[in-house]
């Protein structure tokens, strides 16, 4: 079974920063970090789409909105399980 790789946040903004500040293209970038091109140009777009400096966030961290709607979620499920009990 292959399991995924996982890249630290630091990783991923100095790949970001090959790209964007060092001017090299993506795919010199990634043979260099050896990683496919794809993922650098996701990293790039999760960082420019990135207001308030949550990108990249260890797993398991989650904003205060993404653990509402977490807890929120449960709530409910519980709910429908009492109810139909």
């Amino acid at each position: 079974m292959n399991t995924r790789k996982k890249y630290s946040k630091e990783f991923k903004l100095d790949a970001i920063s090959l790209v964007v500040e060092q001017q090299y293209t993506r795919t010199e970038a990634s043979r260099s970090l050896e990683i496919n091109p794809n993922l650098i140009t996701r990293w790039i777009k999760e960082h420019e789409q990135d207001n308030n400096g949550q990108a990249f966030r260890s797993n398991g961290k989650f904003t205060p909105e993404q653990e509402e709607v977490r807890q929120l979620k449960a709530k409910v499920r519980q709910l429908e399980m009492d109810k139909t009990y």
